[in-house]
């Protein structure tokens, strides 16, 4: 396997693509596969360079002096002129200052900043130019580069691929300078803003933000009460309020704390390979183990071995909303340990969209992005094991507790296709847990109460509803509802893992075989934009195979009451939203690109509907 000749962390002159000129980048990753360096340059463009687009700042800064020692040697067919000096000439201040002045040409020529615009195609000429340079050594390129071209000809190609301009200087008038206004533009396109303005906050800001603190929470124990019941109207709901028995019991808040501690230990199994996560703010990447697979399998046998020692699993059932309040506590325990410790987080720590100022917003959106203890994460432990994981034994345990309630031998069918439906979607995620890195939860969203309750509460005691709400309310399915729901998942599943590897792939290397042959539109900030395939139909093609998905998990428990297809309706209602902050965030972040993009794929997430 070949071994990178460049380390992560140097320091290098790396050169911009479809152009001869060099500019000092940051190794931030390499790839053995497509053997590929990511760079960063100083305006925080983020590129992959091949290694012959790359060389050392001392082979560089070498070419540069040969470069210079040529420049002064006379061209054959020009005339000598003569060296003698007249009489009132006391030095050769002339040619020292010619010296000085190309020496100062030579180095604003090899440090101006570049701000890239959007373009659609290369430049013949630099396409031949950069496959001869691939074949020449490091030293060659950067000599060649300096040698070969003159300033007008280095400006003349720059003017064509990026806003450079003239401006007289104070000791040279032929400088070469960008724009005042292009490096703010260039680096509010791609940095996200830390200062957030009240117009940006999201949930309505502040006020929104208080109410959906205490109304998420309320509406989740409405939800259970609702499915819990014979009759599962709005009508029928108790307007008491429910005893503190039926909401509190310590014992169950220790299999809530045990659960937890369990799933933290497997995390933490030395097994599985270790990855890096997306660069941060300062350049750095955070390692995490890919394990989950391996936890998914360790809690499958526990939980067998459970039901062979005569565990009954029902147990789940029948204090349900104890749990669900255990988990709430946890929840909002964690969510003030998280905004405390971010007190002494750096700046480079903190989520660009939790950082407003305002307390009470802060707290929901969370401030610290990655939130750590050694190396124990503790966003991405709680964003895919205790919740996901739980949800499926929440759903096993609903499986049992239909059998004893409605004294059957084996579960019925519409129990079975919520419980392997729903289970395919886990393992799938769990499967990939390494794509998580790259989504927008981790990367970009901090870790507070919004996605602690999230993934501890929300998610294992609403998405597991279907399964609940089966055991009162048993309902019949024939063969042909069964083979059209399979059939469903089945379309839905397909759209969504084939989108989502799509995306996945085409970040880690656009080169790559499975996705270079899709049509795209580049961007100013080096990335491209899919515009054909499944992300040529709609801009968000995974948002529609989840929700295809989560109508065939709820058709099965039939049409008598609305309950059911809460997770559906929330579902849809997340999307939306997280399609306009996506197209907000793309729009600033792309600028003119996204608007040919939107032109290009015209509907969102339902074809021809929106």
């Amino acid at each position: 396997m070949p071994t990178a000749r460049f380390q992560i962390g140097d320091t290098v002159m790396g050169r911009w693509p479809g152009s001869n000129l060099y500019y000092e980048v940051k190794v931030l990753s390499y790839d053995n596969k497509t053997r590929l360096y990511t760079v960063i340059y100083k305006d925080g463009t983020e590129l992959e360079l091949k290694e012959s687009d790359i060389t050392s700042l001392t082979i560089f800064k070498q070419g540069v002096t040969r470069s210079r020692s040529r420049s002064r040697s006379r061209s054959p067919g020009r005339p000598r002129r003569s060296r003698s000096r007249s009489p009132a000439r006391t030095s050769r201040r002339s040619s020292t200052r010619t010296t000085e002045v190309r020496k100062e040409k030579l180095k604003e020529m090899l440090e101006v900043r570049l701000t890239p615009l959007p373009m659609t195609h290369e430049n013949n000429t630099n396409n031949k130019h950069e496959k001869k340079e691939e074949n020449n050594t490091a030293t060659n390129t950067a000599s060649t580069i300096i040698e070969e071209k003159t300033e007008t000809d280095l400006e003349n190609q720059a003017a064509g691929r990026y806003n450079l301009r003239r401006r007289k200087d104070q000791g040279d008038g032929k400088a070469v300078e960008l724009e005042q206004k292009t490096e703010t533009e260039t680096l509010s396109q791609i940095k996200p803003s830390t200062a957030i303005k009240p117009a940006d906050l999201e949930f309505g800001g502040r006020v929104g933000v208080f109410f959906l603190m205490f109304l998420l929470p309320v509406a989740v124990l409405a939800l259970l009460i609702l499915c819990g019941q014979k009759d599962a109207s709005l009508q029928s709901f108790p307007l008491e309020i429910p005893s503190c028995q039926s909401l509190w019991d310590s014992q169950v808040f220790g299999i809530v704390l045990l659960w937890l501690l369990f799933q933290a230990v497997l995390s933490l199994l030395p097994v599985g390979k270790l990855v890096e996560g997306m660069p941060l703010k300062n350049g750095k990447t955070l390692k995490y183990r890919i394990n989950g697979f391996y936890g998914l399998l360790l809690t499958a046998v526990a939980v067998g071995i459970a039901v062979y020692q005569g565990v009954d699993f029902s147990y789940i059932h029948a204090h349900f909303l104890q749990f669900y309040t255990s988990a709430l506590l946890i929840v909002t325990l964690l969510s003030i340990y998280l905004f405390v410790r971010s007190r002494w987080a750096s700046k480079d720590e903190l989520a660009p969209g939790g950082n407003s100022g305002y307390i009470i917003y802060d707290f929901f959106m969370g401030r610290e992005l990655n939130p750590r203890i050694k190396n124990f994460d503790i966003k991405f432990f709680c964003e895919m094991r205790p919740g996901l994981m739980g949800w499926v034994l929440i759903n096993f345990a609903m499986l049992q507790a239909e059998m004893k309630h409605q004294n059957l031998e084996n579960p019925s069918p519409a129990m079975l296709l919520v419980n392997i439906f729903q289970l395919l979607w886990v393992v799938d995620g769990i499967w990939h847990e390494e794509k998580l890195l790259t989504m927008m939860d981790i990367v970009y969203d901090g870790f507070g109460f919004m996605l602690t309750f999230g993934d501890l509460a929300f998610v294992p005691f609403t998405f597991t509803c279907q399964a609940y709400y089966l055991v009162s309310h048993p309902n019949e399915l024939s063969i042909f509802w069964i083979i059209t729901l399979i059939a469903m998942n089945g379309v839905g599943y397909y759209i969504f893992r084939k989108a989502n590897s799509q995306k996945f792939a085409f970040r880690k290397n656009p080169s790559d075989p499975a996705v270079s042959h899709l049509k795209t539109i580049p961007t100013a900030t080096g990335k491209s934009l899919i515009v054909s395939g499944l992300w040529g139909w709609v801009r968000h093609p995974n948002y529609l195979g989840d929700i295809i998905m989560g109508l065939a998990w709820s058709l099965p428990c039939g049409f008598n009451h609305l309950i059911p297809y809460f997770y559906l309706i929330y579902l849809i209602t997340l999307l939306v939203h997280r399609n306009a902050r996506d197209e907000r965030q793309c729009r600033k972040k792309y600028g003119s690109a996204w608007e040919e993009y939107c032109r290009a794929v015209p509907y969102r997430i339902f074809p021809g509907i929106y």
